[in-house]
């Protein structure tokens, strides 16, 4: 029996995603599985003072600690008295810390550790086999929010997982975009459809901030279509001419073909990211044009400043291809 009892995984859609492919091996196997509580809070309380600590550091014990506690508890009231866990199998996690951890509630439940060392005589590359043969989704961190923060400093990389549109739209290799691409794969399953998961390089794409003044201090409402950059973070005057593109609400409507009635309703309810690179192409034959394209309920008479914290970057995504 599985009991999938993960707080610690931030955000939230990736909990869902690990989730989902948890479900998919369990209904493989032919083995139940219950889901636990999502108590990030509560979690998050557990781990106070240690956000700083080290992968297997002090704060990976007190997580465990906190998993133990509720499985072996779960364990008591199913009747059952072992328990074992995946977390075993990751190298980025200590066996002795596990080992320790499952011991003590040993003791105090009496709910036996099962601890199998399935890394030595082979089992790492073992790992790697099959969820390569099963097309498993293969996580690039531990799930904890803090070890997600250092190691993409270490990493030099944009921590993009935690980018969120307050308009909910897709971005292309957000957790959001996998999600829906396995959720995607079960429905293949289900329906006998041959597939298969690929990687591709891409031009990635994150806007972190958007900014537009009328004269010295009127702000008006604006929306950068994906892809907008500028040579510098803030431009004014003719500068605006040389770089942006500014373009009526009236006119992206007949491009997009929708009836937006202003710009804040655009910000909160877009086209998909999909609509809107075809709408770009529709402006200017190039989806994956830099210059900056931005909507604006009127165009503008007086002199403009434009902020645009934007930023492209080289990632990798997954593709799911029907054969």
């Amino acid at each position: 029996m599985g009991f999938f009892y993960d707080p610690n995984i931030h955000p939230y859609s990736e909990y869902q995603l690990r989730l989902l492919d948890v479900k998919r091996s369990c209904k493989k196997l032919g083995i139940e599985l219950l889901e636990g509580e999502y108590d990030f809070e509560a979690w998050l309380d557990a781990v106070k003072g240690l956000e700083n600590e080290p992968e297997k550091g002090k704060r990976c014990e007190v997580c465990f600690d906190k998993r133990f506690d509720v499985s072996a508890k779960k364990a008591l009231e199913l009747g059952e008295n072992k328990i074992t866990t995946t977390l075993l199998v990751s190298p980025l996690k200590s066996q002795e810390q596990l080992k320790q951890s499952g011991d003590a509630f040993f003791k105090k439940y009496g709910v036996e550790f099962i601890a199998v060392d399935y890394r030595s005589k082979g089992g790492t590359q073992d790992q790697s086999r099959v969820t390569k043969e099963e097309q498993l989704y293969r996580q690039d961190y531990c799930g904890c929010i803090y070890g997600l923060t250092m190691q993409r400093e270490q990493q030099k990389r944009l921590m993009d997982e935690m980018f969120s549109p307050v308009s909910a739209q897709i971005l292309p290799a957000s957790i959001e975009e996998r999600l829906e691409m396995y959720k995607l794969r079960m429905r293949f399953e289900d329906e006998g459809k041959e597939y298969k998961i690929i990687k591709q390089k891409f031009l990635n794409y994150r806007q972190f901030s958007l900014r537009v003044t009328e004269g010295k201090k009127t702000s008006i409402p604006a929306y950068a279509l994906s892809y907008s950059t500028l040579s510098r973070k803030k431009i004014q005057g003719n500068r605006v001419k040389e770089e942006v593109r500014l373009i009526s609400l009236e006119e992206f409507n007949k491009s997009s073909k929708k009836e937006y009635e202003s710009i804040r309703e655009l910000i909160y309810n877009p086209p998909t990211f999909d609509e809107e690179m075809r709408i770009k192409s529709s402006l200017n034959s190039c989806a994956y044009d830099l210059n900056s394209f931005i909507i604006v309920e009127k165009i503008p008479t007086n002199k403009l400043t434009i902020e645009l914290d934007a930023l492209t970057y080289e990632d990798v995504k997954e593709k799911l291809i029907i054969l």
